[in-house]
């Protein structure tokens, strides 16, 4: 049942693809600064790929221990109920498959089982990209002729986009190093110097200080914007492989960003221990 469910989420996910590709074909941007497509404006989405960038079925928790009529929540998220539980989903990888070398997919694998203690996001390290796109808060693009900015509601993340090559980046960081430039209405940003210490999602997938990640920006309609990632990495892949969604854009009184900035929320977390023994 599982498997007709997946399989009937990821055939749903292709048609909506479909149909969005055709509308945008037929979708004349409108111009911002500098005679470029006008990206201006906060943005989130609407699927469940913060959860699992892959197809999943609705289970009861992300870390799970083995019960006697199947898996059951770890007993650290039992109090959680239905707020620790995984909501199902189409995915956003393309052919819903992660192309991971053997040493890699052991990685994953035990990236989930210890996901309440190893997963950035539940300690507010800057989320990386493409992450940082489809966490469940909104984003904002500030855009001008000559440069562009996104701001993030997690973690207060930002990151610059440079319109003009930078080179090799200098050092790693969370967030990389962004270098953007325009194809047709379409912005393309490769994304290169990131760590190896964010996720893709908080089913444990993830990537080594080799990823490159190619994104593109294509505006749809008025309000929807696609979002597509090339993700690049040998040392964890096989293969490159793609993911793509669908952002829309707020308006009105949610089009602005509050303040997350979450790293005060999980003192507890690191130094509570500490102070308990003072």
């Amino acid at each position: 049942m599982p498997n007709r469910i997946l399989t009937g989420l990821s055939l749903v996910f292709c048609s909506i693809l479909s149909v969005q590709h055709a509308l945008a074909q037929d979708y004349s941007a409108p111009l911002g600064p500098g005679g470029k497509p006008d990206l201006n404006g906060v943005w989130q989405v609407l699927n469940r790929a913060n959860y699992d960038i892959e197809p999943h079925a609705a289970r009861a928790a992300l870390a799970t221990v083995k019960g006697d009529f199947g898996p059951v929540p770890a007993p650290a998220i039992v109090a959680l109920g239905s707020i620790g539980a995984v909501p199902g989903g189409a995915g956003v990888v393309e052919g819903d498959h992660i192309p991971y070398k053997p040493e890699a997919l052991a990685k994953k694998q035990d990236n989930q089982t210890n996901w309440l203690t190893q997963d950035p996001e539940i300690k507010c390290y800057l989320p990386g990209i493409p992450r940082a796109n489809y966490m469940p808060y909104p984003f904002q693009i500030a855009q001008s002729a000559s440069a562009l900015l996104f701001s993030y509601e997690y973690a207060g993340a930002v990151r610059n986009i440079y319109l003009q090559d930078p080179g090799e980046a200098p050092i790693d960081s969370w967030m990389g190093q962004s270098y953007g430039r325009w194809e047709g209405e379409t912005l393309v940003i490769e994304v290169t110097g990131q760590n190896d210490q964010t996720w893709f999602d908080r089913a444990g997938n993830h990537h080594s200080d080799q990823l490159k990640v190619t994104e593109r920006y294509t505006l749809t309609g008025p309000g929807t914007m696609r979002y597509d990632a090339k993700i690049e990495d040998p040392v964890t892949f096989t293969e490159p492989w793609n993911m793509s969604m669908t952002l829309y854009k707020r308006i009105g009184k949610d089009a602005e960003l509050q303040q997350f900035k979450c790293v005060e929320f999980v003192e507890e977390l690191f130094y509570g221990e500490l102070r308990k023994k003072n």
